[in-house]
């Protein structure tokens, strides 16, 4: 998992407005708490975060914490693959996506068990993805693929399909990018800490648009 730390201002920038820094590192903090919830919840061995920063208390018990390294973001996924991968099936996912449960950690597991598929991809509806799998890891499957573009999923698909890894496609997710998507993420998982965030912070953004008045 690649994911940065929880700071105001470095996280979720995209929030703001209607978001305040505080408060958008607030739904930053609970969407990844929330997914690294659902990693230790599936049957992955071993849970890594390759995290810029430092980890906190939304960090639990039994995640191994790497840095990420320095570099372009293209750079880092494939530091972290480098330094987090086993030798075998490995999924990588970010913390934009905490509606994500372990239910679908373990179905896109259970699809590198295929000895006939080579890699998982996961589109995202912003046209990047959600997470990457592969049976064998290859840092080089992610190094020089541009990323934070309309078609950084497609170019990705297209990557491992040159490498000649068979590729299966996952369901496709929403990445919570803006305030549209969190409260549409929210909708969806509404029992996860990313949900109640967005409701406390939808609730004080009511209250001052009423003590604002018409």
């Amino acid at each position: 998992m690649l994911a940065k730390e929880p700071v105001p201002g470095r996280v979720k920038t995209r929030l703001c407005p209607p978001c305040s820094p505080v408060d958008a590192a607030r739904v930053a903090e609970a969407a990844l708490a929330d997914t690294l919830d659902a990693a230790l919840a599936s049957g992955a061995d071993r849970v890594v975060l390759a995290l810029d920063g430092r980890p906190g208390p939304w960090c639990p018990p039994g995640v191994v914490v790497i840095g990420q390294g320095r570099g372009t973001l293209d750079e880092r996924l494939a530091q972290a693959w480098s330094r987090g991968a086993s030798h075998g099936p490995t999924l990588q996912v970010g913390m934009d996506t905490p509606q994500v449960s372990a239910l679908d950690l373990n179905r896109a597991m259970a699809t590198l068990d295929d000895t006939h598929v080579d890699a998982v991809l996961g589109p995202a509806t912003d046209g990047g993805w959600w997470a990457l799998g592969m049976r064998r890891p290859r840092p080089d499957a992610v190094l020089g693929v541009p990323t934070s573009r309309p078609d950084t999923g497609a170019r990705q698909a297209a990557r491992l399909a040159a490498l000649g890894l068979r590729t299966r496609p996952l369901e496709p997710q929403t990445d919570m990018d803006t305030w549209a998507d969190a409260l549409a993420i929210a909708l969806q998982a509404p029992e996860t800490r990313t949900a109640a965030a967005v409701r406390s912070q939808a609730a004080r953004l009511s209250a001052v648009a009423a003590a604002a008045g018409p």
